[in-house]
């Protein structure tokens, strides 16, 4: 069956605005579901979207979002606890609530965004943890709805929270810059690969019941990704790793400030490599073809338009 019509929870996130973005150049119309639609109007310029606002753990309004939907797609993560936004709430509950809603919508088919490395079991995060469970909860409980899920290593792309947050640290970091796990490895993956994988799954009845890894095609470790991030905006940092105390304190003291930009629980993620196993198929675009492209660029939102474009390309 054709799919006409997508419901995507975590659509007006980095990775939703960009398979957004694709569907529609597909000529599946769109529904993104928020609280505060007036915070995201600017997604009302995509023609075929539809921005609905309401509650994603109300089943009355995921009810009403799903409604006449072909699928739906949930990227609904936290990389860190906040208040009531706890990872078993994020991770485990809302994707319990989607599937359910799905079932009682006679919707058949669902995909839905893990992690590399996610295990509810072995897995030394509440990160990790967390996805692992809800991974396994909509592909055990999801026999009445086509489940896809994938697990990317760390998404990159002009409004991604990875590469630029090193970019705005550098910059403002003068000499040495200290840096956490340094050796902690990644194979990251362009947010125009991740779209393309998921809009590819949707026609595709082999990936029914499926759990797809998804890395670029390059592994790196963190003091790798921080060194070609300092050169390409050009600036000139001794990149000095820390040693695993040090990390950990880092990671206990920076835990205490607002945003959260480096947690305990981040910490035992890094721990874990986010590479894929040997021989498995990789994602083509690598970080060195496109970071430099609006990275330190002075046509910054030129550059953004051009990146936005070629990510909605089949």
């Amino acid at each position: 069956m054709k799919t006409r019509r997508v419901a995507i929870f975590g659509g007006t996130g980095f990775v939703g605005r960009h398979l957004s973005a694709r569907l529609i150049d597909c000529g599946i119309e769109v529904r993104v579901l928020t609280r505060n639609a007036q915070q995201h109007r600017d997604l009302k310029v995509l023609p075929g979207l539809q921005l609905i606002e309401g509650d994603p753990y109300d089943g009355t309004d995921r009810a009403r979002v799903v409604a006449g939907c072909d699928a739906v797609v949930n990227l609904v993560g936290i990389l860190n606890e906040q208040g009531a936004a706890t990872f078993r709430r994020a991770h485990v509950e809302l994707p319990k609530g989607i599937l359910e809603t799905c079932r009682q919508q006679g919707i058949r088919r669902l995909l839905h965004m893990s992690a590399l490395n996610a295990d509810a079991t072995r897995a030394p995060s509440q990160y990790l943890r967390s996805k692992g469970e809800g991974e396994n909860l909509v592909h055990t409980y999801g026999r009445e709805v086509a489940v896809t899920s994938f697990r990317p290593s760390v998404i990159f792309g002009p409004e991604d929270s990875f590469v630029n947050r090193f970019a705005r640290l550098l910059r403002l970091t003068p000499g040495v810059f200290p840096l956490a796990c340094p050796d902690a490895r990644f194979a990251p993956v362009w947010v125009g690969d991740v779209s393309l994988a998921f809009i590819q799954a949707l026609g595709d009845p082999c990936s029914h019941g499926q759990r797809i890894d998804l890395c670029g095609p390059k592994d790196y470790r963190l003091r790798e990704i921080v060194d070609f991030v300092a050169r390409t905006i050009g600036v000139r940092r001794a990149i000095v790793g820390l040693p695993d105390w040090a990390a950990r304190l880092q990671a206990r003291v920076l835990e205490w400030v607002p945003g959260k930009p480096f947690t305990r629980d981040n910490y035992l993620s890094l721990q874990v490599p986010s590479v894929c196993p040997p021989g498995s198929e990789r994602c083509p675009n690598s970080m060195e073809a496109l970071v430099p492209t609006w990275l330190g660029d002075r046509h910054h939102e030129i550059r953004l338009q051009k990146l936005r474009a070629m990510a909605r390309r089949p």
